[in-house]
């Protein structure tokens, strides 16, 4: 439950800093941690992102500060006043076009963080650090170049790198460096799979993508098309929820079992697209769905030119301000919904995370079908 305003505590066990506070799993951690029984509490909690505070992340109880982390001066400026800080929750990320470049940027981002909270927060405990499953299959740029052979699932913590670059080594490397410099500090590696979530900022938002794509159908009164293909449509897939996500960092932040670990993190069930597609159909009450092979080329093609479908969408259902390219990834979600044969979808084991004593589940549908809800709640779809 959430403090009532006279409840808020005068002192905090815990001071997190969320770096990526409107990302699609940083929105998760901004609305836990303030919880009256979240682990570790009572949190003070201090959110960061690039851009001014959205309003439908304004209900959150955190302090946001606007920073650009890429900049060493800001992030000096700004996060060495934060000297109160035990815990960085680090879950932001930008894309570039090429891993190289992302290697560039997303390492000098986190460096730049952990070098000023290092330096400036005396009491600093933990730092999590999400990555994810293309720490196993690779990065976008190489999985749809076919030059990595893939292992075989599911995929334990402890298998080694790919020889390829890939920002998320760059970054535990970087990690793993910073610690060294303050004795007693401890970390985490979080490594989800495709996230069910809640962020119109977020780079890799499958559900609100989908969400887009059957507003515009229902719209314009088509049937709501698998945009993938047959493979992707009949195997077996998992994805990981952000509020779960949250749980498993905040479990690392405060068990002595789990520090020091990379772990996976998922939902712990499976689907397939084919029966989850029933229900995102049922969803925005689109009768005709499902895969018609010769006609699923991809949801950038589909959807070009539907700019000013989606303008009138707004318009017309009071939705919140938005062009369909801040709220469409298509060439996000035509990557995942395109494997060539099952071996691609990436099945992450969660033994480790069970060992060390997280139990945390969710079931993807239900977790499906709470975030359209939420989309729908903060009307970015109608």
């Amino acid at each position: 439950k959430k403090f009532e305003e006279d409840e808020t505590p005068k002192s905090f066990q815990s001071v997190a800093l969320v770096v990526g506070v409107t990302g699609i799993v940083g929105n998760s951690l901004a609305e836990i941690l303030p919880l009256s029984d979240t682990p570790g509490g009572p949190w003070k909690v201090y959110g960061v992102a690039r851009r001014p505070r959205p309003h439908w992340h304004a209900e959150h109880r955190i302090e946001y500060i606007q920073c650009d982390v890429s900049d060493p001066k800001d992030t000096e400026s700004k996060l060495s006043q934060l000297t109160d800080v035990t815990h960085v929750f680090y879950v932001s990320w930008v894309n570039r076009t090429t891993e190289t470049d992302n290697c560039e940027i997303n390492g000098s981002m986190l460096s730049n963080v952990l070098h000023t909270l290092i330096l400036n927060a005396p009491n600093l405990r933990h730092i999590c650090l999400q990555t994810g499953a293309k720490h196993y299959v690779g990065s976008f740029e190489y999985i749809t170049s076919g030059k990595i052979e893939p292992y075989d699932p599911p995929f334990t913590e402890d298998l080694p790198r790919l020889n390829t670059p890939n920002f998320y080594y760059v970054q535990e490397d970087i990690l793993l460096q910073e610690i060294e410099k303050k004795q007693g500090l401890t970390w985490s590696v979080h490594r989800p799979n495709t996230i069910f979530g809640f962020s119109p900022y977020s780079l890799m938002n499958i559900v609100g993508t989908l969400c887009v794509y059957a507003a515009i159908c229902k719209y314009e009164g088509k049937p709501l098309l698998f945009p993938g293909n047959k493979v992707t449509w009949e195997c077996y897939s998992e994805v990981s929820d952000a509020d779960l996500i949250a749980e498993h960092h905040i479990w690392a932040a405060v068990d002595p079992y789990a520090k020091n670990e990379a772990f996976n993190v998922n939902n712990g069930d499976i689907f397939k697209w084919k029966h989850l597609w029933k229900v995102l159909a049922e969803q925005f009450g689109i009768e005709k769905y499902g895969l018609e092979e010769g006609k699923n080329v991809g949801l950038k093609e589909m959807m070009k030119g539907k700019e000013s479908v989606w303008e009138k969408i707004v318009n017309e259902k009071g939705l919140e301000k938005t062009r369909l390219e801040e709220v469409g990834f298509w060439w996000f979600v035509d990557i995942l919904l395109s494997m060539e044969s099952p071996m691609e979808s990436p099945m992450l084991c969660m033994n480790k995370s069970k060992e060390h004593g997280f139990l945390g589940f969710r079931n993807s549908k239900s977790s499906l079908i709470t975030w359209i809800d939420k989309m729908k709640a903060f009307k970015i779809v109608p």
